[in-house]
């Protein structure tokens, strides 16, 4: 078992990804030390929705990372307690117009061609699946298996359920890592003291790539700010995620320029939620009046009953981004016993489950449970 400094595996980083890779690693016999310069769930996963998503994936690796995940999400739920706040409520995408809808129906047969359920909603079935939506939409595409947890329980719960294998160490920042004299990782420097293990997870999120260059090696994570309104609580006058069809573009998108499209969801607990605005400013938090005004128009122009509803609160948050939208996830080719898992922009806590299980199987071993080829951090390797 665990040892005050030494365990088989240190994970940097106790977001919702953290969480995740500690609670496989321990699932498969493994002692882990979870370590954060701040509390579980400080940073991305703190600010985050809580949204599984397939609905906003086009058919590729990503996408196949999400359909695995979707089904270890379910998987977990059995084990850990309801207050996580799993809510398999589906997401439902609408648009304005016919062209809106042409673009919806190609996407969507791309989709289920990849194993997505998306069933066609015609404009006078909407009002049926959620009441108080605008009249006059052309339509849209209702996605059963989209879901929702409340990110930072659940990865309160995840690390919990690890039991005596998963140690934390919380407010305490790694400030190098020790190498052997082959390279080899042994374990991390932190403000405290030093911790020995013969593997180090990179789950630092947003601030991936500053634990990566502490290893000497390049990941280019960039933050990619976003904002979310919170209404004060409610009768669920929102009953599943809803968007509109330009959202997908905007997830798509590498633009440094701000985006917002508008997504709306309630909650559980009854606040709406209203994102999502994107645009990289580096980590600056400052409070953007231009987009809250354009995220409140877009939400209520989709629910006209939210014009009177007060706005409670709003926060800021920062998506961890890779240039080609995909997370890095598995072993460093430059570094023998670094692995990442970071860089999953938005999409983290649907993706963590999948995440965790491939560190897992790459720190035991075991077979990877999909091809991990598309998330290999030695993409960014320069040419040699």
């Amino acid at each position: 078992m665990l040892t005050r400094n030494s365990s088989d595996v240190i994970v940097v980083g106790a977001g919702v990804v953290g969480a995740a890779c500690a609670h496989y690693a321990a699932q498969a016999g493994l002692t882990v030390t979870v370590v954060d310069r701040g509390p579980v769930s400080g940073g991305t996963t703190g600010s985050g929705e809580g949204n599984l998503l397939v609905s906003d994936k086009e058919p590729g690796p990503e996408l196949e990372l999400a359909l695995l995940s979707t089904e270890l999400w379910r998987e977990l739920t059995r084990l850990l307690p309801p207050q996580i706040e799993y809510e398999t409520k589906g997401g439902l995408v609408v648009s304005a117009d016919e062209d809106g809808m042409r673009a919806l129906r190609d996407f969507a047969a791309g989709q289920e061609k990849a194993g997505v359920r998306a069933e066609e909603v015609a404009p006078d079935r909407l009002h049926d699946l959620e009441p108080h939506l605008a009249p006059g939409l052309a339509g849209g595409f209702l996605y059963p298996q989209d879901a929702q947890v409340m990110p930072a329980l659940a990865a309160a719960h995840l690390l919990k359920a690890g039991g005596d294998r998963v140690r934390l160490r919380l407010g305490e920042e790694v400030t190098g890592l020790l190498t052997g004299g082959h390279g080899e990782l042994r374990g991390v420097a932190t403000t405290t003291g030093e911790l020995y293990a013969g593997y180090v997870v990179n789950a630092a999120g947003t601030w991936g790539g500053e634990v990566a260059a502490l290893a000497g090696v390049d990941l280019p994570v960039l933050p990619r700010r976003g904002f979310v309104l919170v209404t004060e609580p409610l009768p669920r006058v929102v009953r599943r995620k809803v968007y509109a069809a330009d959202y997908v573009a905007d997830v798509a998108s590498g633009s440094a320029a701000l985006q917002a499209s508008a997504v709306v969801e309630g909650t559980a607990a009854g606040p709406v939620l209203i994102g999502a605005s994107r645009e990289r400013v580096g980590f600056d938090r400052t409070l953007s009046t231009e987009v809250l005004r354009r995220l409140a128009a877009q939400a209520t122009a989709l629910f006209p009953v939210l014009a009177g509803v007060r706005a409670m609160r709003t926060y800021a948050g920062f998506r961890p981004y890779l240039p080609d939208h995909l997370p890095a996830i598995g072993p460093d080719p430059r570094v023998p016993g670094l692995l990442h898992a970071c860089g999953h922009e938005g999409a983290g806590i649907g993706l963590a489950p999948a995440t965790g299980l491939i560190v897992a199987r790459c720190l035991t071993g075991g077979r990877p449970p999909l091809d991990t080829s598309p998330f290999d951090p030695g993409r960014f390797m320069p040419p040699a």
